[in-house]
């Protein structure tokens, strides 16, 4: 089970930061997160292994930075510099023996 939080309303240049924690008996190999705007797809904003190697989206490198505390299970999203094309349903993902888990998502909202 993942359980997103940290989601809500922000000016444009603001920061928020994501926090979504694996709960159960797996350890994951792979942490991320995805978003979804209104009358978009879902599309990958980043991700992170085990061993900490990272890979953005091109429209968030710079801006944002994942991170995870294997220890705890859990992966950040440290975003700053927030822009109103930011504005989404954060959802969190983690890959597990090629078996695919998603969170219930947090919105993030960005306006002025």
């Amino acid at each position: 089970q993942l359980q997103a939080s940290g989601g809500g309303l922000v000016q444009p240049g603001g920061s928020l930061r994501l926090s979504c924690v694996a709960s159960g008996r797996y350890r994951p190999d792979g942490l991320g997160w995805y978003r979804q705007a209104p009358g978009k797809q879902r599309e990958l904003v980043a991700d992170i292994t085990r061993g900490g190697f990272t890979n953005y989206a091109d429209s968030v490198k710079g801006r944002f930075t994942i991170s995870r505390d294997n220890a705890k299970n859990t992966v950040y999203l440290q975003m700053s510099s927030l822009k109103l094309e930011d504005t989404a349903v954060y959802y969190c993902h983690a890959l597990s023996a090629r078996i695919h888990y998603w969170g219930q998502g947090t919105l993030v909202t960005v306006s002025s």
